[in-house]
């Protein structure tokens, strides 16, 4: 399961304001108040709160200021409260507060689902199962079609987010980040964008997409790994086209010739490991189980390791900022470096 931490010091929200905003107006929140946080992830801060025996996950977004539209809690609880009528792997969320007066930022709380995150490398006794992390690689390539299936009018979605123009305007919207977010240590990416400018495909589908697809963005049965149980961090969703979904997933997925000497594997998911398939075996269920063309997956996968670059990028610029001081951010710097240079290789091979 995932274990949670006294809360960072830096990190801390105002206990004497948020209880009794929630015995106000949170459905169940009666009994003895505790404050965990979820040690996790590297951008919104997620916290464990308990009142009783009863568990809720309270979410608001990073300290310091954020770029526009990002780490958007009001558009995390719109999708939340409805999406898992349709998608029950989608927690439901409860509330949402926008008086800043309680906490310092919009928050929202939701169900809490139980199981474990695969992050940085697989955890034993999983590790040494081929055939079980097979599942796993499978079962996070079906959920995503299952997830791009959903008619998003039958579950409230249907106005949701500006489809028209989505990969144009993802594309300029990421370099103006990436621009608004370098620091001295960081190289230029010139080659890169000016490939994806030169190359960007039109769209070819609207979908729902979680738009951070990922398998640490996800939960999975502690007894039975190739089950998922919940997919988190939603958000970033959107309804646009959903090849940005699967790029970004194997902008992420690693094959062994990726990390040869298992170091420098942030950005990476632990999917070298035996039993996991080949990125493009991985492109080929997708499609498979979507009926979804691919020919152009290549400049999707390429945009989606430039903006995984930006995205480390806009949280080194907080830590050398000294808006966090979370040592895991110290080498984020070091990752987005590495993380141009293999877009760049990418592009060279044609590979996905």
């Amino acid at each position: 399961m995932i274990d949670t931490i006294d809360v960072r010091p830096e990190e801390q929200l105002d206990v004497a304001r948020l209880e009794p905003y929630l015995r106000e107006h949170l459905a169940g929140a009666q009994g003895p108040f505790t404050l965990r946080q979820f040690g996790g992830g590297h951008a919104n801060l997620t916290y464990l709160v308990r009142f009783g025996e009863r568990e809720y996950v309270v979410r608001r977004p990073p300290l310091g200021p954020v770029p526009p539209g990002a780490h958007d809690m009001r558009r995390e609880h719109r999708v939340l409260s409805t999406l898992h009528a349709g998608f029950p792997l989608a927690p439901q969320s409860y509330l949402l507060c926008t008086d800043h007066d309680v906490i310092g930022a919009d928050f929202f709380v939701m169900e809490r689902r139980h199981g474990i995150a695969f992050r940085a490398d697989i955890p034993e006794p999983w590790r040494a199962q081929p055939a079980t992390l097979r599942r796993v690689g499978e079962t996070l390539i079906d959920t995503l079609a299952a997830l791009h299936a959903v008619d998003p009018a039958a579950v409230g979605l249907g106005d949701f987010g500006k489809p028209d123009g989505f990969v144009e305007r993802q594309l300029h919207g990421w370099i103006d980040r990436w621009h608004a977010a370098l620091t001295d240590d960081v190289g230029p990416a010139e080659p890169l964008t000016g490939w994806l400018r030169q190359n960007a495909p039109p769209s070819r589908r609207t979908t729902l997409i979680h738009n951070d697809y990922k398998l640490d963005n996800t939960l999975l049965d502690a007894d039975d790994p190739g089950k998922m149980v919940a997919v988190l961090d939603w958000d970033m969703c959107t309804r646009g086209e959903p090849l940005m979904d699967l790029g970004y997933l194997l902008a992420l997925w690693a094959e062994p010739r990726d990390v040869p000497d298992r170091s420098a594997t942030l950005g990476f998911m632990p999917t070298w490991r035996e039993g996991f398939a080949t990125r493009r075996e991985a492109a080929d269920r997708y499609a498979a189980q979507s009926g979804a063309i691919i020919d152009d997956l290549h400049w999707y996968v390429v945009f989606n390791v430039f903006r995984y670059a930006a995205i480390l990028q806009q949280i080194y610029l907080r830590y050398t900022r000294g808006q966090t001081h979370d040592a895991r951010f110290a080498q984020f710097g070091t990752a987005v470096n590495a993380l141009v240079e293999r877009g760049l290789a990418l592009i060279e091979s044609g590979d996905v």
